[in-house]
């Protein structure tokens, strides 16, 4: 994801150029932060974040940007990539947490599913325009 974001911040054409430009580097900058945070929380509870391009690329879900898409089809796509995060952080890494009893891991997790929430809000009322 956060490769994607910035490769839209980078390639973004159009009327709205400036606003999404911003925006997008500051999601892809939140996303960074949340990813560290959740990397550090894995590996205090003896666990191994990902940290290669070919451990992301095997394990990922999500489709890679095209360079290409109009500002229609990144803000769908974005909206589309925060709901199937949201829906793995909900189904799966909550309730390994839960099973686990591991409360810190839950807080964090809620914390991004939260902020990803709020990103699909407001990416759905700009779409919508």
């Amino acid at each position: 994801m956060y490769v994607k974001l910035h490769r839209y911040h980078w390639y973004i054409q159009g009327r709205n150029f400036f606003q999404l430009h911003e925006l997008f580097e500051k999601m892809y900058a939140e996303f960074a932060l949340d990813y560290d945070a959740l990397a550090e929380r894995i590996l205090m509870i003896n666990g191994k974040p990902f940290a290669t391009m070919v451990k992301f690329l095997k394990e990922t879900t999500l489709t890679e940007a095209n360079a290409d898409d109009t500002e229609s089809e990144i803000i769908a796509q974005l909206i589309k990539d925060y709901e199937q995060i949201i829906e793995e952080i909900s189904n799966e890494g909550m309730s390994y947490a839960a099973e686990l009893e591991d409360e810190p891991t839950m807080d964090i997790l809620t914390g991004f599913q939260s902020k990803l929430e709020k990103h699909v809000w407001m990416l759905s009322a700009y779409h919508t325009n």
